[in-house]
């Protein structure tokens, strides 16, 4: 039976194999904080790819919805939202809340953990208060693991774990290797009855805002995770059953830190080049309603509405139509009806996100583990 250790970890973690890839990862996250200060409005990251880590997240954890029902979710047309997307939604705003809080107090505790976990699952549970939590095989039915049971076990373990993430001087590793120890050790105390494993998720993006490694919430680790669910929680399991088994589960977050923002660079730069396409585009066709903050609406969202023009470029509600009107008319965007309301795609935007964020979802037997 696997017992917590308390952390930091009396054994050495910052191998010699460890410490290679440490280097790596950090230079791939210094080209993405780079890439991502190079565009001008932020927005355009923090709503596209927040989303699509909400989104990857819950898909860890089968909940399954679609790019277009989530951008369509995005106008405020909640009516026609599915559970799935509802709860994707949750995990979004949980993750720009959480990530508003530790950018005000530079801290990242158990209280912010329980309001990401409350607004992922809608809620006011805080840690679990009933003993009887296991976790299983999916396929087999067969208990994998049982988590600490009772309420002190829990508040003990997570208090441990808010002071190895908070206090620099408990532990001298770098803040990578302490983020892949921070998300096993959160993921093994199990803390809250349902919606571990995307709390646990949020905390990984939050840890490196903490750190000064993104400025911003953008790097969508889940996406890998999904790519290599089974290797993912093979190795969850197996520092469980081998502490000598650190080694591997670092060295696989790590390469999915790398991976990711290899991914993310890439995404951003294509971002950024289909809007000066759009910039010259409309420039050279409709100069009499070009302005940055119209161009910039364009990529908040694939998708955008009337309201969204009025409110984002400050005119009038004709003078939106109208502005609308003739980007449709110019192919730049296509008109779209939903109930009584249209809205507007930007089609080479929605092809481009759909196109970077395929992933496959794995669906061999052997990939039906333990999900948290």
């Amino acid at each position: 039976m696997y017992q917590i250790p308390s952390l930091p970890l009396r054994q050495e973690v910052e191998t010699k194999a460890v410490l290679k890839q440490v280097a790596q990862a950090h230079r791939r996250l210094a080209e993405l904080k780079g890439a991502v200060q190079s565009i001008p409005n932020t927005a355009i990251l923090i709503n596209t790819l927040s989303l699509q880590e909400a989104k990857d997240s819950s898909a860890v954890e089968s909940i399954i919805t679609t790019h277009d029902e989530l951008y369509k979710a995005e106008l405020s047309f909640t009516g026609s939202m599915t559970p799935a997307t509802k709860e994707v939604r949750n995990y979004a705003d949980a993750l720009l809340h959480g990530f508003n809080r530790v950018k005000s107090h530079l801290l990242l505790t158990c209280n912010d953990m329980i309001e990401i976990y409350q607004r992922i699952k809608l809620n006011k549970a805080g840690f679990r208060v009933t003993p009887g939590t296991t976790l299983k095989n999916d396929a087999t039915g067969e208990i994998v693991y049982q988590p600490p049971q009772t309420t002190e076990e829990i508040v003990a373990y997570m208090d441990n774990l808010e002071r190895f993430i908070n206090d620099v001087d408990m532990c001298d590793w770098d803040p990578l290797v302490k983020m892949c120890v921070i998300h096993h050790q959160f993921e093994s105390i199990h803390p809250f009855s349902d919606g571990n494993g995307r709390t646990g998720r949020v905390i990984n993006i939050l840890y490196l805002v903490l750190q000064d490694l993104l400025d911003l919430p953008v790097l969508y680790l889940s996406r890998y995770i999904i790519k290599n669910k089974g290797e993912y929680y093979r190795l969850l399991q197996g520092v469980r059953e081998n502490a000598d088994q650190w080694t591997d589960w670092i060295l696989f977050m790590l390469k999915g830190i790398e991976e990711t923002s290899i991914e993310t660079i890439a995404l951003i730069k294509s971002i950024k080049e289909l809007m000066m396409a759009h910039k010259q585009r409309i420039r050279g066709e409709l100069n009499k309603i070009y302005s940055q903050d119209l161009l910039n609406n364009l990529f908040k969202h694939p998708y955008t509405k009337i309201d969204f023009v009025c409110q984002d470029l400050s005119v009038t509600r004709p003078t939106a139509v109208s502005y609308l009107n003739q980007l449709v008319e110019a192919g730049i965007l296509s008109k779209m009806k939903m109930g009584r309301d249209n809205f507007y795609l930007n089609v080479q935007l929605f092809e481009l996100l759909m196109n970077a964020f395929h992933t496959e979802q794995p669906n061999s037997p052997s990939e039906k583990v333990a999900t948290y």
